[in-house]
């Protein structure tokens, strides 16, 4: 791995840094006589009481610098924030959401990241398969915990065939060592019908919670399938049967594993139950939502928030019209947040629409994929206000996955775009204009 530009971008204002006279231009050379590659080391190093600095400044000199740290961060930010180009995956998983793109898209779209940096830093799966043994012992000594970990199975064979890569089948054995080591993950299955679930799932859930605590919590989710499959391997979607089967085989897990573990561990995402028909359980069972990120508890989440919230609504609010768009799995459940706000006040009216995904096509019905061309193709409203999840937009920008940006929506549907969060309280204020009255 070679060692990242170590030249200071900025330094925080009133830091240690600061403090110690440190400056854009400057470049750090050690820390405690110990050289550094990347982020990774250069926390670990700073996570010491005093901390002894080797800087380079802008006009060559070498000054050591000594900073009592109280083990904060410091203050520095370098460039690429010391990670440089991110590892790369090196699988052909069978069920990768990237191959199943469109071509055309920004070159940007189609990198597949596998970086365990990442997964420290920004909650990123990794399937541990581009990892040497330095690698493994690097991060063991640095503890770097938790890792996020793409598991989809504990059979090495099976695991080896689903990522097409001969080396898959050492996944549960370095976690194995991890957990000896004390390194705490989070667990992710994407689950494949008749591939890895059934007696599969059953194996790996028996396997993950004989990690546990450091399995700290698995999630499930269900293989996203888009129309752009040509040459791939053929998969078929979960149906309503087959969701309620793996609702039922979880459900007998998570009431095993409650009592001889005292946690549930593992989690459906909302998915399942929406195409099962069957309700999402209360936020209770998620356990403090530990996989809410891959859209585990979203609804549970947010439906908890939402009836909290109307508590504290105001009794009155002004005229208002108002449109939201959302995708077609959670549509139903959005409407009825909607009618109830609307049954509240007579003089809301909110205009909900379901957006069909025609750009990815296939069965991808997720608010998170909707694409600002298929907004503006398909909505047909007189609102002049249109509120937009923020989970359909890249990386906080103002830009879908299609490369529409929200001004083109305004233009084209002369409307003014505000997001929404996936939080009932931002729900209610954003759609009656008011604030919570706590």
């Amino acid at each position: 791995m070679k060692k990242e530009d170590t030249t200071i971008k900025y330094v925080e204002e009133n830091s240690y840094a600061y403090e110690a006279g440190l400056e854009p231009g400057d470049k750090l050379l050690t820390i405690n006589g110990n050289d550094f590659r990347d982020v990774l080391e250069y926390r670990y190093l700073l996570s010491e009481p005093v901390v002894t600095l080797e800087v380079e400044k802008k006009d060559k000199t070498i000054e050591i610098i000594e900073i009592e740290n109280d083990y904060e961060d410091i203050g520095l930010v370098f460039p690429d924030d010391l990670i440089g180009d991110a590892q790369s995956c090196t699988n052909k998983c069978i069920f990768c959401f990237i191959d199943q793109l469109p071509k055309g898209m920004r070159e940007t779209v189609y990198f597949k990241d596998d970086d365990t940096r990442l997964s420290f830093l920004q909650g990123n799966y990794v399937t541990l398969t581009n990892m040497s043994d330095e690698d493994l012992d690097r991060l063991i000594k640095m503890h770097v915990s938790p890792i996020n970990v793409s598991v989809h199975t504990t059979n090495p064979k099976l695991r080896e065939m689903m990522l097409h890569n001969r080396f898959a089948g050492k996944c549960y054995s370095i976690m194995q060592r991890f957990a000896k080591n004390h390194i705490y993950m989070n667990c992710q299955i994407v689950l494949c019908p008749g591939i890895n679930d059934r007696a599969e799932l059953d194996r790996t859930i028996s396997d993950l919670s004989k990690l546990y605590p450091y399995v700290e919590s698995v999630s499930a989710v269900p293989v996203g399938l888009t129309r752009y499959r040509e040459g791939l391997c053929e998969l078929t979607p979960y149906t309503k049967e087959t969701s309620k089967e793996v609702i039922d085989q979880v459900s007998a897990w998570q009431e095993k594993l409650l009592k001889t573990l005292g946690t549930r561990l593992i989690y459906l995402s909302d998915e399942f139950y929406i195409n099962a028909g069957v309700k999402v359980p209360d936020s209770d069972t998620y356990e403090g939502f530990p996989q809410i990120e891959n859209g585990v508890g979203l609804v549970a989440s947010m439906r908890e928030e939402f009836y909290s919230g109307l508590k504290f609504a105001p009794k009155e609010i002004d005229d208002r019209y108002v449109a939201l768009v959302t995708g077609e799995m959670v549509y139903d459940f959005i409407k009825g947040l909607c009618d109830e706000l609307m049954s509240r006040y007579q003089n809301l009216k909110i205009d909900v629409q379901a957006i069909r995904n025609d750009f990815f096509g296939g069965g991808v019905s997720v608010t998170g994929l909707v694409c600002g061309g298929d907004i503006i193709n398909q909505l047909k409203t007189d609102a002049k206000i249109l509120f937009i999840p923020d989970v359909m937009l890249r990386d906080n920008d103002m830009i879908f996955l299609d490369d529409v940006e929200v001004y083109e929506l305004e233009e084209k549907l002369n409307v003014k775009v505000y997001t929404i969060l996936n939080d009932g309280y931002d729900f209610i204020e954003k759609i009656i204009d008011k604030e919570l009255e706590f």
